[in-house]
């Protein structure tokens, strides 16, 4: 039996310590492709790195059979191999699609159309990032060469959960991971012919997984990180055993769980299971994440579809207020790390900008939506403080 190849893009601690190892574990050779030119020779040059779970059962991976190209000075090679690979995969950052998408294109055009399609999953931390992609790769094509293309590849949105950590210095390749994760994916673009990667699960309905995990996991982590960052906590886990930070993410936690069961129909006892198990996660000490890590990126997360304003919007539009949701993009508001180039433009954004443009320039909102007035409150209480 023929060895199934994925090129995935993005050989970062994510790439490696989750979307490839999973990859790897199915029977695929991987093909990381990246632009960081000392990470990409170090995985040339060698054979196997580790992925090291930790947690209540720790284990340890060990990944082989793979390969690394530069995709910013190897195009062309990077091109071929996506032409004749059964599956690409990202985890680079949804902003980042739009670098990655004429890679594909290109090699979509260069694709014989005897091979099977190829099967695209942008694995990322946004809702339908695939979709994303799938729009950049066909802007990257002639209108006759979509078309003709089309027929050629499969686009499939997924969900991913898996908690990596900032890697101690000096760790090489090897990642240090959560043992707890998640790969959902949505089945139907595939037809008959759903890939066979044993550690994924595929479903009907995404939606529900994409929500329950952005307003579960990235709202909850996010809220300990910035709550935990005013209190001066040195990591999530201390964060977490801080009786007011717990307080504050409990409370956010109650205002998404009610949002989703409302929404999907979830049961509430499986739900506030899942809810329970999350709180352990960002509770775990054998993870060293901290809040300076974890909040980066104040700015995007600030976002009207993100997982403070996304949920509080609904959580209004049900007629319920959304408290604790707004305290959390308060205490994101304070967040200041001079390393992170979003915190520094923040700042910049709240000593030039009056409440209410911060609101419509930062969310996405307009004044008279739905929760304009709240947040416009909120940005001027912290320019106040």
């Amino acid at each position: 039996m023929a060895t199934l190849k994925a090129v995935h893009f993005g050989a970062g601690n994510i790439g490696r310590g989750f979307v490839g190892l999973i990859l790897h574990n199915a029977g695929y050779e991987v093909v990381f492709a990246d632009v960081d030119a000392a990470l990409i020779d170090s995985l040339a040059t060698t054979p196997t790195y580790q992925v090291h779970e930790v947690g209540e059962n720790p284990r340890t991976w060990t990944v082989g059979n793979y390969r690394a190209l530069n995709s910013a000075t190897h195009e062309k090679s990077v091109v071929a191999e996506i032409a004749t690979a059964d599956a690409v995969t990202t985890a680079v950052g949804p902003n980042i699609l739009r670098f990655v998408a004429p890679l594909i294109a290109a090699a979509l055009v260069e694709r014989s159309a005897e091979r099977p399609p190829l099967q695209v999953m942008a694995c990322e931390n946004a809702i339908n990032a695939t979709d994303l992609l799938r729009a950049e790769v066909m802007k990257s094509l002639e209108k006759d060469a979509a078309e003709h293309v089309a027929a050629r590849a499969v686009f499939a949105n997924t969900a991913v959960d898996r908690i990596v950590p900032a890697q101690a210095p000096g760790g090489g390749l090897d990642v240090t991971v959560e043992e707890f994760f998640e790969w959902a994916i949505e089945r139907g673009p595939f037809g008959q012919n759903v890939p066979s990667i044993p550690e994924a699960h595929f479903v009907d309905e995404l939606a529900p997984y994409i929500e329950r995990k952005l307003f579960t996991v990235n709202t909850g982590h996010a809220t300990a990180a910035y709550h935990g960052f005013l209190h001066d906590a040195q990591s999530i886990a201390e964060a977490m055993r801080l009786p007011a930070v717990l307080a504050e993410v409990r409370a956010v936690l109650d205002e998404t769980s009610a949002l989703l069961v409302s929404k999907y129909g979830f049961a509430p006892e499986a739900h506030d299971a899942y809810v329970q198990k999350n709180l352990a996660r960002f509770a775990n000490p054998h993870l060293p994440d901290t809040p300076e890590r974890v909040g980066r990126s104040p700015l995007r997360k600030l976002g009207r579809r993100e997982r403070f304003i996304g949920p509080a919007f609904e959580l209004r539009e049900q007629g319920r207020e959304p408290v604790a949701l707004l305290r959390a993009v308060g205490a994101a508001l304070e967040f200041r790390v001079e390393t992170d180039e979003e915190s520094v433009r923040m700042a910049q954004l709240l000593s030039e900008l009056s409440p209410a443009e911060f609101v419509k320039q930062v969310t996405g909102l307009g004044e008279g939506e739905l929760l304009f007035a709240d947040l416009t409150d909120v940005v001027g209480s912290a320019q106040d403080a």
